[in-house]
């Protein structure tokens, strides 16, 4: 078997250490006599599961008690109707736009009430954090929303807002478990966990106790309640079983190599490596986003020619990494080197530009 590097956006790469693991309970997890796959999710043996991944989450990121942990269905994509379903009493809202996620929360948020755009990076084809001084904010916004992490553009907040007290909600989808974050500072943390933590198909809620209530937006649907899923632990409904139980054994996996600093650590090191070849080594590949703004998960990179930028993409399939194509909206090329993807691959995918670059300079 030949295991390629996958630079995907998501689904992506996971621990190999833990796809053997669970090839080796894929039969029968434990003494059960089944797979997870087909164990009720009612059974003991499958909220064993569940508490213990929610457990290994808690510590990793040190969630305070009074937040209520979720695991969800729908994908990051629902929680932008379920965020002003929950959140937007008032009908209003402050939104900060840093590319296409925040775009589509922003069109899910106008069904419900009024949005406000308090800064914007879309001037530069979303190629930087705007600045987050002294913003505009709304006296009566219910809370303040933000994507950390941007996944096509590659940028990553340097610093979180001052939101004066307004109710912080972010969506850290392609930064989830990858390094520390104080759970204190927001009122809502989700995460889709296909990028860093587990297959598709499941979204991680981490909501503070008191914006769980039963007061919410006329027409909720019941699933959408996010009272209705913390009442039940998770289990109003049957619950993404498999994706939880992957998602446990990546939490113990990061537990397992030192928890989010050192992941954090490993992470910049990646980072680092790949962006000084963009910076200082390469005359051909070029990075596209403003310094200051650089995310450590996802890295877009140009030739400035798109019949370059294919040919490449072409000969790193032959070399065997994959999902190397950038979003149509920036065009290139994009590698994003979420927690799984080994130094090794960082240093396969350079050898790769700098042979590419030696025979097309």
């Amino acid at each position: 078997m030949s295991r390629v590097y996958n630079f995907s956006t998501g689904p992506a790469c996971l621990p190999e250490c833990v796809l053997e693991e669970i090839r080796d309970e894929m039969l029968e997890y434990g003494t059960s006599g089944q797979s997870v796959m087909e164990m009720s999710h009612r059974s003991k043996v499958f909220e064993g599961i569940l508490h213990e991944t929610e457990s290994t989450l808690r510590e990793i990121m040190q969630i305070p008690d009074n937040y209520k942990v979720l695991f969800l269905q729908g994908g990051a994509s629902q929680q932008f109707a379920a965020v002003p379903m929950n959140l937007m009493l008032n009908r209003v809202a402050d939104y900060i736009n840093t590319g296409n996620w925040t775009k589509k929360a922003i069109q899910e948020a106008k069904i419900f009430g009024k949005v406000n755009v308090v800064a914007s990076s879309e001037d530069r084809t979303f190629s930087y954090i705007p600045d987050l001084t002294d913003l505009p904010y709304s006296e009566d916004a219910d809370y303040v929303y933000i994507c950390q992490n941007n996944t096509i553009y590659g940028t990553r907040y340097p610093e979180l807002p001052d939101t004066k007290g307004r109710i912080l909600v972010s969506d850290v989808s392609s930064m989830f478990v990858s390094e520390p974050l104080d759970v204190s500072r927001y009122g809502v943390i989700y995460a889709g966990v296909q990028k860093n933590a587990g297959p598709g198909g499941l979204v991680v809620s981490i909501i503070r106790e008191d914006l769980i209530r039963d007061e919410v937006l006329p027409g909720t649907p019941t699933m959408l309640k996010w009272k209705t899923q913390a009442d039940a632990d998770s289990l109003y409904n049957t619950p993404n079983c498999w994706a939880i139980y992957v998602c446990g054994k990546v939490f113990k996996w990061i537990k397992n190599m030192g928890g989010l600093e050192v992941m954090k650590e490993k992470n910049e090191k990646k980072a680092g490596l790949f962006y000084d070849y963009l910076d200082n080594k390469s005359s051909l590949f070029k990075g596209t986003v403003e310094k200051g703004s650089r995310s450590l998960m996802n890295i877009p990179f140009v030739t400035g020619d798109a019949d370059l930028d294919k040919a490449f993409i072409a000969e790193c399939d032959k070399a065997g990494i994959v999902n190397i194509k950038g979003h149509r909206t920036v065009g290139g090329m994009r590698a994003s080197i979420y927690n799984a993807m080994p130094y090794e691959g960082v240093v396969k995918l350079i050898e790769v530009m700098e042979k590419f670059e030696k025979e097309h300079a």
